[in-house]
């Protein structure tokens, strides 16, 4: 029930476009289900599928799919993150984690230590609210 909560928010942000603060008369919907994305592979085991980029903003939303296991490098991001996991389990630190369905907001430049801890991959959608560069400590 978690799950399809979470994939229908998912696309209800999407859809409306939660990136942009106006409605404008040239927006178009985006309409993507993971199944028929055309995802590319980052490294060994993860991928990716860029739903959406804002070139005025750089804000950015995507799908992203790793591992069981995949341990993330402590870093930051120069914009704010937020995160819908959609399957798996997601430690977001010491004793905090994600379930499926399960939102995080995490805010520029504080650092992040995640880690796909499930037996199964994680896979998630995240949107950075600017330029989504990182960086390491």
């Amino acid at each position: 029930m978690a799950l399809k909560s979470a994939v229908a928010a998912l696309a209800f942000l999407i859809w409306t476009g939660v990136s942009s603060s106006q409605p404008s008369a040239t927006s178009t919907a985006v309409i993507a289900n993971p199944a028929d994305a055309k995802w590319t592979n980052d490294a060994p085991g993860t991928e990716s599928v860029v739903l959406r980029k804002d070139p005025k903003t750089g804000s950015l939303e995507l799908f992203a799919r790793y591992p069981a296991g995949h341990v993330f490098k402590p870093h930051w991001h120069d914009a704010n993150e937020r995160i819908i996991l959609i399957e798996g389990r997601l430690s977001l630190g010491k004793e905090k984690f994600l379930e499926p369905g399960g939102f995080a907001y995490l805010p520029a430049k504080e650092v992040q230590t995640l880690a796909c801890v499930s037996e199964t991959r994680c896979s998630f959608y995240v949107y950075w609210d600017g330029n989504s560069a990182s960086h390491r400590p």
